[in-house]
This record gives C-alpha cells, sequence and structure tokens, in this order.
C-alpha cells in the first residue's frame, strides 16, 4: 500500500532541501538565466493567515510540493508546483494542485493566480484540465511569448467554488486566517 500524506511546511525545512533543489535544477536547466536573478522573498509570505506551503510525502520521502501566497485580498497566487521527476505522470501534481485549492478556499480566499514558463507544455496541460483559465493565447508558440513585451511567463486565473468577499471579510474579523 501507497502511504502518502501532505505536510504544511516553510521552503526551509531541512527535510525538503532534496525537492527544493531539484525544482531549482530543473528551472536552470530549462530555462538557464532566462529570466535573471530572482527576487528572494519573505517565507513568511507562504505561511498561514495568507499562504501555505505544502510537501507531499509518500512513506516520509518528499515527492512533490506547492505553495500559495496573497495575491490580493480576494485571491491566492499558487506557486511552486513541483513533482520530483522519478515520480512524474502518477497524478501527484494535480493531487498537491487540488489540496492547494482546497487549503486557499479554506482561507477564505475567492479566486487563483498563478503562472507556468513558457517551455513548461506539462504545466500548461494540467491547468487547462484543471479548468484554469489562460490569460495568453494557447494558439501561439509559447516561445513567443519569452520575447518582449513578454517576460516568459503565462498566467492563468480560477475561481473557487462557494467564496464570497463577505466569508473572507468574516474570517478577518473573527482571527480565523
Amino acid at each position: 500500500m501507497i502511504e502518502e500524506t501532505f505536510i504544511h511546511t516553510t521552503p526551509d525545512d531541512p527535510l525538503i532541501e532534496p525537492i527544493i533543489d531539484g525544482l531549482f535544477a530543473e528551472y536552470r536547466a530549462r530555462y538557464g538565466d532566462c529570466f535573471g536573478e530572482q527576487e528572494v522573498e519573505p517565507l513568511e509570505l507562504y505561511a498561514p493567515p495568507d499562504g501555505a506551503f505544502i510537501v507531499l510525502l509518500r512513506h516520509e520521502t518528499p515527492i512533490a510540493m506547492g505553495a500559495f501566497k496573497r495575491y490580493n485580498v480576494t485571491t491566492a497566487e499558487l506557486k511552486r508546483i513541483w513533482t520530483h521527476s522519478s515520480m512524474r505522470r502518477q497524478g501527484l501534481a494535480q493531487k498537491v494542485l487540488l489540496e492547494l485549492e482546497r487549503l486557499a478556499a479554506l482561507q477564505g480566499y475567492q479566486s487563483l493566480f498563478l503562472t507556468t514558463g513558457f517551455r513548461q507544455p506539462e504545466a500548461v496541460r494540467l491547468y487547462l484540465s484543471q479548468g484554469y483559465q489562460p490569460q495568453f493565447d494557447t494558439g501561439v508558440d509559447p516561445e513567443r511569448y519569452s520575447l518582449p513585451p513578454f517576460d516568459g511567463r503565462l498566467p492563468f486565473t480560477k475561481s473557487l467554488p462557494g467564496q464570497t468577499t463577505s466569508t473572507r471579510s468574516q474570517h478577518e474579523k473573527s482571527g480565523a486566517l
């Protein structure tokens, strides 16, 4: 029997160092210095009440991860959805995505925003299959989005069912988030 569980953690947790290293190694392999130096974000952006950072463990080994942070008062921005290269094509990224959606809804967000890179067709397929709306022309060669005036990022949005502004406001007032 496959034992899988989600943990809530932070990007600097030593347990997940191998999966974080794998993510950034893949980014370097796919994009080189295309995106230049990335700004380091404060880790607290990915912690409640405004965010979450989750890791999927299989038999206590990190195999997939994802996170979100506040994009604006009603929208969470999904980040770092990634599956270990040896574990792909098992639906793990979808599991992470669904868990992030569930957590964002629990925190009162009404919608989600994310970007993926122009050289990640598998990510584009995943987001499209899960009802995310592309904010770019999917009929255009994605490499075009790496050239000015674009920045190489392919944006998507999705509304979360059953969320209203008043729900988030009630949570914020009660301190539940």
